[in-house]
Order: C-alpha cells, then structure tokens, then sequence
C-alpha cells in the first residue's frame, strides 16, 4: 500500500480523527433545564465552593489536551502548528481508542517557553492531563519542567518518557532472554535528543550498569568543549570510563545499543565488536540505524525497531494511554518516577514468561489489554508513592 497517498486520501474523507459527542440526551425541555438553565446553575455553584468538584461535576476526570508547537513532529521537523494537528489529532484517536481517554489537540503559535507554558497553564483548569508532544529540544525539557511546577494535574512529554518507558519494557524482557542483570549492561545511546535523554536516565534509574550518549560528533564525555547545557549535564552522569570518539568506539564491549538517531549509522561491523549476545533497538524511522537482518546476521541476539513490520516494535502506544488512564482514574497530580517505572514492569510482564522469545519480547501495539495493565500499575504506584487524590 502507498500509505501516503491513501492516508492523504482519508484524512480529506474523514476530515478529523476525532470528534466531540454529546453524553447528555437533549430531547426535552427537561432535557434542556437539566442540561443547560436552569438546572445547570447547581454544579456550577458546588464547583465555585470547592473546585475539586470538577472531577465529579464535568468531564475533567477523563480529559487531557495534547499541546505541540509543531517544532518536532514525527521525523518532518519544524513544520508549524497547523500542520502538527494531524499527529495531534492521531494521538487524541489512540488515546481513546486504547485508554478510553477523551483528548483535545492544543496547537499554540508559539515557540517561546514563556507563552507554551502560559497558555498551558491558564487552561490547566478544563484538563485532568497534559499530553506534551512534538515539541524540540532542548526547549521541551525546560516546559516540561515548568509545567511540572506550576500545574495541579499531570504533564508527561511522550516523545521523552514514553519512548523510555516502552524502551525500558524490551530492556527488561531482553535480559531475562540473555541472562543479564540490569547492573551488569553496558549500554549505548545514540541520539540525545529529548528521546534518548529521557531513555538514559530512566535506563539508569532502573539500575543499568554503565551508559554512554553519543551524537552527531561522537561520545559525549564530562568537560569537552562546544558541548551545549543539556549535553554537558548528561556527559556529567554518563560514560564514567571517559571514551571519546565516535559510536565505533562507543559500542565495544557493549551489551546493548539503542539508536534514536539516523539510517543506517551502526554497522555490521559495530555489531560484532559488542558483547556476546548484544541486544540492538535500532528505532530511527522509517530506516532504522541497521536493519534487523543485518544485526542478526553480525550477531546480535535481540533486535527491536520502531517499525510495524519487524518483530519486537518498540511504539509508545503500548505506554501513554495506559498511563493517563491510570494518572487519571487515581486522580494524580503528577506522573512520577514510581508510575513511570511500575508501567515499564507491566508492558514487560504481560509477555508471559513461557512465551518470550527473541521475536517477542513486547505485546503487540494494537493490544488493548496493555493499556488496562498498565492503568492499574499506574494507578496503585500513584497511590503508593502519594499523587493520587482518590
């Protein structure tokens, strides 16, 4: 199938992946009364007494905004707001889809951080979630982080942590399958980027071994020159041996590599200098930094890709609706550290332990189940570690 030209096609047809339907019959005059004036007046008022209400008295509980700038949308870069409301849109559809979240695309004309975090901000009100998507580094950590501060509900940038979390999932299932322990992994990450920042620090979180980040120009090592902010607080709390060079000389000896980066960029040959049995997510899309039979046929025991039509697709939709419909049904003012981590567990753990094998080390993306899964750990890890407000 050309998918281009049949999705352009649909999406004239469709115009809108989404739509709002109305939960409320409007048939009567008493319908209207209920609904609308005058009856509307009561939650109104019991909401002005204690805004907590809104849980209860609107649709707040289950809706999240999905705010891009349109600075980074899929692999097609900068290309504005307008033009990020189809992945927006795409993303409102999954999380109904797979969450049963109700989800409104926010597409601000903007890219300064004061305005995306003021706009933002202000509306945090109508929301019980904020979905940030497709929004450049390094500026996304920065409204992220902001965000965080002054909302009441939770923020989650997906492109950070829910790549690190489905990542997280097929590190997990991938050691059970080679027999490595967390603490004993060498990994490598090339791309840093807001995606392969947010899997290093969570893949160090949950314990790896030794981490090294590489970019365009090589390794990223403690003190080098013309490294930016961002690259030189990861270089701090990465590569503890100091290697310097590029990703040739990052990956030897290694035990895992994951790429968030270009085509094509590991090779065969990189392959074979990695530890025995090493386990290779190569995501780049829609090439990935080595295809899978070529990393099989140099060695490599587990390989993973962002695409659909390879085993072991590391997609985030196994992550982010399972994850809001948790935050939201606990209630939760935040996405935190416990949550992140008890969903990473619960995409790994529903592949059965008899049934893993190096082509199935996740579920598949258009499993619903995964997001119920999910939804649970998240919510009890929201309970345990006191976000939750029910």
């Amino acid at each position: 199938m050309d998918y281009a030209a049949e999705s352009l096609r649909l999406h004239k047809e469709w115009q809108g992946k989404i739509e709002v339907v109305c939960r409320a019959p409007l048939e009567t005059r008493d319908d209207l009364s209920l609904a609308y004036t005058p009856g509307v007046a009561q939650p109104c008022l019991e909401i002005q007494k204690n805004p907590d209400k809104s849980y209860e008295l609107t649709r707040r509980s289950n809706l999240v905004a999905v705010v891009t700038d349109g600075t980074a949308v899929l692999g097609l870069g900068d290309i504005g707001p307008e033009a990020g409301m189809p992945v927006m849109e795409g993303k409102c559809a999954l999380l109904k889809a797979f969450g049963g979240v109700d989800a409104i695309p926010l597409c601000i004309r903007s890219k300064e951080v004061d305005d995306i975090v003021r706009t933002v901000s202000l509306l945090a009100g109508s929301f019980g979630g904020i979905n940030l998507e497709d929004i450049s580094a390094p500026r996304c950590f920065e409204v992220e982080r902001r965000l965080k501060k002054c909302c009441d509900i939770p923020v989650f940038h997906d492109d950070q942590h829910g790549t690190a979390i489905v990542v997280a999932a097929a590190f997990l299932n991938a050691c059970r399958l080679t027999g490595r322990k967390p603490g004993e992994v060498r990994a490598v990450i090339n791309g840093a980027g807001a995606a392969g920042t947010a899997i290093a620090m969570f893949l160090m979180k949950m314990g790896v071994g030794e981490m090294i980040m590489c970019d365009r120009a090589g390794t990223l090592v403690d003190g080098a020159a013309g490294l930016s902010k961002a690259h030189q607080e990861l270089a701090a709390i990465t590569n503890p041996r100091r290697v310097s060079g590029p990703l040739a000389a990052a990956v030897q000896g290694a035990d895992l590599f994951v790429g968030v980066s270009a085509p094509g960029v590991l090779s065969a040959e990189m392959v074979r200098s990695m530890n025995r049995d090493p386990m290779v997510f190569a995501m780049a899309n829609p090439v990935p930094e080595i295809l899978p039979g070529e990393a099989k046929a140099a060695g490599a025991a587990i390989v993973g890709t962002g695409r659909s039509d390879y085993p072991n697709q590391i997609n985030n939709v196994l992550a982010f609706p399972g994850i809001f419909r948790g935050a939201l049904d606990a209630r939760a003012t935040d996405i935190n550290d416990d949550m992140q981590q008890a969903a990473a567990r619960a995409i790994a753990d529903y592949v059965p332990a008899n049934e893993l094998t190096v082509d199935y080390i996740l579920p598949s993306a258009l499993d619903k189940g995964v997001a119920s899964a999910v939804a649970h750990a998240v919510a009890e890890a929201a309970r345990s570690s006191g976000v939750a407000r029910v």
